[in-house]
C-alpha cells in the first residue's frame, strides 16, 4: 500500500472475474479520473484467465477470508477489535435483525467479513463503495456502521431482483443507516430501487463503453445467399440467460441454412446444455469455447454474422440488467438478436438497432431464419445500434457523474 492511505474501500465480490469487464471498465475508469481507492474482495479469483483491462489497475487489491473458519485468528481479532468500537453494538442488532429473518449461514459470514474489513481498513479511509447490493453491500453497510462512515453502493441484475424488498427497504433508508447514495445501471432497476427507498437517492449510471478499448468494427459486406450463417453468444451457461431456448430453437432451422453457432462462457449448466445439444441432434454445428478474454470475445464477434442473446427471467426472479455484451457486440457493428427483457430494450429498439423475440424456441428460429435469409437486415441493424452506442451509451459520462458522488461522500 502506499504511504497515503486510499480514501475510498471499494467492496467486490471476487477479483478479479471475467464476467464483469463492466466492474474493471469502471475502476479503471475512477482510478483515471483520480479516486484513490483500494478494492476488498469477498473471495479469491477462480476464472483462470483475466482481461487486460485487470492489468491496467493499479490499486491495491485485498482479500477477506472467503469462509470464517480459514481465518479464525483473523476473525477473531476483527471481532475483538470491533466490540471495541462504539459503532459496534448498532451493527450487531442490525446484523440479528437481519438473521433472525433470513437464517443462513452467509449472513453470518457477512458479518464477520465486516468486522474483518472494520479492523483493517487504513485509518485515512472515508467511505465505502460496495458493487452489488447484496453481499457485498452487508458488508460494506455492516462496516460502515462499526466505523461511523457512509457508504455506497452500484446495483446491476440479480442483486436488485433477487434480494428480499424488507432488505432492499433498509439498505435504501437513511433512517438504518442506509446508503447515502446509490448507482445502478438499467432505468428499469433504478425506477424500481426508487420505489423502495427512503432516503437514498438512487442515480441511473449506465456503464457505456469505453470505446477507445475496442477497434474500429469490421467492413460488413451482405452476405451472399449461400455463404455460411455464423452466430455467436456470450454469456455464463446460467438459467436467466435462456441457452436451453436457443439450442432447442437451433434443432428447427430449416437445412436449407448452413449455420454454425459459437458460445463463450462457462456456467454451472455446462454438461446440461451440451448434452440438449447432442440431444437435439445440433452437436456437430456448435463450438463452445468456454470462459474467454476481451481480446478473444472480440475477435468473434468480429468473426460473426449474428450476436444471440435470449435472455430471459430466471424461477427465482433473476434477470439481466443491460448486459455490456450487446454494446460490445454493436461497438464492431454485429447485428443483435435478443429478448425484451429488464433493460434490454433501453437500447435496443425492436427492428431499429436489432430485433427482440419471445423467449420461445420457435420464435428465436424464426427471427434467425429472417436475419438468414435477408443478407441486407443485418447490416442496417448493425449500423443503427452502433450510431445509437456512440450517440447515447459511451462511458464517460456515467464515470464523471459516479466520480462527482464519491467525491461526495467522501467530504461528508
Amino acid at each position: 500500500m502506499s504511504s497515503a492511505a486510499p480514501r475510498l474501500a471499494i467492496v467486490v465480490k471476487g477479483w478479479p472475474r471475467l464476467s464483469e469487464t463492466f466492474i474493471a471498465q469502471e475502476l479503471v475508469a475512477l482510478e483515471r479520473a483520480g479516486i484513490d481507492f483500494a478494492i476488498w474482495s469477498l473471495r479469491h479469483p477462480t476464472d483462470k484467465k483475466t482481461h487486460p483491462l485487470h492489468d491496467q489497475l493499479s490499486a491495491d487489491v485485498f482479500y477477506l477470508p472467503e469462509y470464517l473458519h480459514d481465518a479464525p485468528g483473523r476473525v477473531l481479532r476483527g471481532v475483538l477489535s470491533a466490540m471495541a468500537r462504539p459503532g459496534f453494538w448498532g451493527a450487531a442488532w442490525q446484523f440479528a435483525r437481519d438473521l433472525a429473518r433470513d437464517f443462513n449461514r452467509n449472513r453470518v459470514r457477512r458479518f464477520g467479513q465486516a468486522c474483518v474489513l472494520a479492523r483493517e481498513l487504513p485509518t485515512g479511509t472515508e467511505a465505502l463503495y460496495a458493487h452489488f447490493l447484496h453481499t457485498p453491500s452487508s458488508v460494506a453497510r455492516y462496516c460502515a456502521m462499526i466505523r461511523g462512515l457512509p457508504w455506497s453502493f452500484s446495483a446491476h441484475a440479480k442483486d436488485i431482483w433477487t434480494s428480499p424488498d424488507w432488505e432492499l427497504r433498509e439498505k435504501l433508508s437513511t433512517q438504518s443507516v442506509g446508503a447515502a447514495f446509490g448507482a445502478t445501471c438499467t432505468a428499469f432497476g433504478a425506477e424500481h430501487l426508487n420505489g423502495l427507498a427512503a432516503g437514498t437517492p438512487v442515480d441511473l449510471v449506465y456503464h457505456g463503453l469505453d470505446l477507445a478499448r475496442f477497434p474500429p468494427p469490421p467492413d460488413r459486406r451482405a452476405r451472399a445467399p449461400g455463404d455460411p450463417f455464423a452466430m455467436l453468444s456470450v454469456g455464463r451457461l446460467v438459467e436467466k440467460k435462456g441457452f436451453d431456448n436457443l439450442i432447442d430453437a437451433l434443432a428447427l432451422l430449416p437445412p436449407e441454412i448452413e449455420w454454425h453457432w459459437t458460445h463463450i462462457g462457462g456456467g454451472e449448466l455446462a454438461d446440461q446444455m451440451r448434452a440438449r445439444a447432442h440431444g437435439a441432434g445440433v452437436s456437430d454445428r456448435i463450438t463452445w469455447r468456454g470462459a474467454c478474454d476481451q481480446p478473444e470475445v472480440i475477435a468473434a464477434m468480429r468473426a460473426a454474422d449474428l450476436f444471440v442473446l435470449p435472455s430471459r427471467v430466471a424461477a427465482n426472479g433473476d434477470r439481466d440488467g443491460l448486459p455490456n455484451v450487446l454494446m460490445e457486440a454493436a461497438s464492431q457493428k454485429l447485428a443483435i438478436l435478443s429478448t425484451p427483457v429488464s433493460a434490454i430494450p433501453e437500447f435496443i429498439d425492436d427492428g431499429v438497432h436489432g430485433l427482440l423475440s419471445e423467449d420461445a424456441p420457435e420464435a428465436l428460429a424464426a427471427h434467425m431464419v429472417r436475419v438468414a435469409a435477408d443478407p441486407t437486415l443485418g447490416p442496417a441493424l448493425a449500423e443503427a445500434a452502433h450510431a445509437r452506442l456512440h450517440a447515447e451509451f459511451t462511458m464517460q459520462p456515467g464515470i464523471d457523474h459516479l466520480a462527482d458522488r464519491l467525491r461526495w461522500i467522501m467530504r461528508s
